[in-house]
């Protein structure tokens, strides 16, 4: 590959993250503190919206992308309009038309997930060894979103973190133009009939017939509840509790989910896939735990605890997921797999994650300005721990894997 083009491939991932990073972990923040006044299921259902794109984008991927036009140019044209619509968001006072538009851009946005790894995939000659390098470009893009919402010290404000909204349409409305530019990506299956069952994934199905794979895909579904929670509270948590900076410190989290990205193959060489996900699965029990527990004061050591703490939750779960599915599925319907289960986790499990703790957080609200939160998190905490208990007794498989 040509020193230019993996610059171009950096930048790609940079930018892609980035105009999700600068907006998303602070959202919750700016409808419950700011104009608009969300309560804390309206906030839950504006999250939801990233788990109904999730659930649409194999549509725009199985029936448009991967038939009809070249990946880079549906990017291109994807952020182009989500420029518009993130411009719209930073003006929107009310949450109906809040949520309206919000939801027309996730389901433009998710599908530049796939859109940007199928780039990128098409460029590597060695999958395994390439691509993780250029898809960290990716978390970098993330954790620079919000170290420049601590240095810009927005969240002090809540009001003014709509800039944030502003911020990305810029950027999207830049790397829209940029994605045209990018190396050429032509649809794979130009010319073939696909099938409905293909686009989304219903061909996969069969892989449920295996029972250690049908239980992790339940627990699947079911561990991403609680962590919606995170994903959905965990920034309106911080600064409620006093910590200077929330979304700056929250970057640890994916500064420790590169470590262990990287510590993963000399994990898998220890450990089978049972033992890998219930770490992941007892990483998010510990998180909650401390969430529950921590304060700003002399257990702010928690807090810091409960961020880290994402490499293992993220890394030994989905991760680990991924390849198990990889694995079980086989070269025949291995994207169809892939499909099924982000849909399975982003889609019905963090949507109904995210309203429940939309729901509870309205249930804890203290006064105008707080809330119960050591009550919050010990839901997601023992629901957790649930889910692990059912995941170590059902599911049989414990064969060590290494990565090939």
């Amino acid at each position: 590959m040509k020193a230019s083009v993996r610059i171009q491939l950096f930048v790609m991932m940079f930018l892609n993250f980035f105009v999700w990073g600068i907006w998303f972990v602070t959202m919750g923040t700016y409808l419950t503190k700011g104009l608009i006044g969300a309560s804390g299921e309206q906030t839950g259902l504006a999250y939801g919206t990233q788990c109904l794109g999730a659930i649409v984008a194999p549509f725009i991927i199985g029936m448009i992308a991967d038939r009809f036009f070249a990946a880079q140019k549906i990017l291109g044209v994807l952020h182009l309009l989500g420029a518009g619509l993130l411009y719209m968001l930073s003006t929107e006072s009310a949450f109906g038309s809040f949520y309206t538009t919000l939801l027309i851009y996730m389901i433009l946005y998710m599908p530049t997930l796939a859109l940007v790894n199928a780039i990128a995939l098409r460029q590597v000659s060695d999958a395994e060894k390439e691509f993780s390098g250029i898809r960290m470009w990716g978390t970098i893009g993330w954790i620079a979103a919000g170290l420049i919402i601590g240095w810009m010290a927005w969240e002090a404000n809540p009001g003014s973190l709509g800039i944030t909204f502003r911020v990305a349409a810029v950027v999207a409305a830049a790397f829209g133009i940029f994605s045209f530019f990018l190396p050429n990506t032509p649809p794979p299956k130009a010319g073939q009939q696909v099938s409905l069952s293909e686009v989304l994934g219903l061909d996969a199905l069969g892989i449920l017939r295996d029972r250690n794979y049908l239980i992790f895909f339940v627990a699947s579904i079911l561990i991403c509840i609680p962590l919606a929670f995170y994903y959905g509270q965990a920034n309106l948590f911080l600064n409620e509790a006093g910590m200077q900076q929330a979304a700056a410190k929250m970057t640890l989290g994916q500064v420790a989910e590169t470590i262990f990205l990287f510590l993963m193959p000399w994990f898998f060489t220890r450990f089978g896939t049972k033992q890998m996900i219930l770490f992941g699965m007892l990483a998010w029990i510990l998180r909650y735990a401390l969430f529950a527990y921590g304060d700003a004061g002399a257990n702010l050591w928690m807090l810091y605890g409960g961020i880290v703490l994402h490499g293992i939750c993220y890394d030994f779960f989905f991760v680990t997921g991924q390849i198990y599915t990889d694995q079980v599925a086989g070269p025949r319907v291995r994207s169809s797999a892939q499909g099924l289960i982000t849909l399975a986790t982003y889609g019905i499990g963090m949507y109904i994650g995210f309203y429940l703790a939309g729901l509870y957080v309205d249930k804890y609200k203290i006064g105008e300005k707080g809330h119960d939160w050591s009550t919050i998190w010990l839901y997601p905490c023992l629901f957790a721990a649930g889910v692990a208990l059912l995941f170590l007794i059902a599911f049989r498989n414990s064969q060590k894997k290494t990565l090939a």
